[in-house]
């Protein structure tokens, strides 16, 4: 099997396993919406998680609860399309402000590895799964 997808493969696992590590510190991370979170759970990511995307909660609302949280750095996880671009640039631009660290190596890392192969954070575990098949490395 190609060399090229194994390297891939495990790379993702290691920005993955990174991202376990920070969370579990409980260095929140933000994403869009409910299926993110749930991807982000069966990836191993247990600790806290905000959404931008749900419970009506407005775009205010979410800084909000950022910068009242009283958490010294977030991670910002947002999807890989132009929304999610756009998402992760407002939240920057916005929250520059406070003394919360915006961490967004992971983003920046996992994008540039999945370029237009997945698109949102929901899709990670499907495509990992597609990887494991096509190398035969769990």
């Amino acid at each position: 099997m190609s060399t090229h997808l194994k390297e891939k493969q495990e790379k993702i696992r290691q920005i993955l396993e990174a991202l376990v590590e920070e969370s579990a510190k409980g260095i929140p991370v933000v994403v869009e919406g409910k299926k993110d979170v749930e991807t982000l759970r069966g990836l191993g990511v247990h600790g806290p998680i905000l959404c931008v995307k749900t419970g009506g909660k407005s775009f205010t609302d979410v800084l909000h609860e950022i910068e009242t949280s009283g958490v010294p750095e977030i991670i910002l996880l947002l999807d890989f399309d132009r929304r999610g671009r756009q998402g992760t640039a407002r939240l920057r631009q916005n929250l520059e402000r406070t003394r919360i660290r915006l961490n967004v190596e992971f983003w920046h890392e996992l994008s540039g590895l999945l370029r237009h192969e997945v698109q949102c954070i929901e899709s990670l575990s499907s495509y990992l799964e597609t990887l494991t098949k096509k190398t035969g490395i769990m």
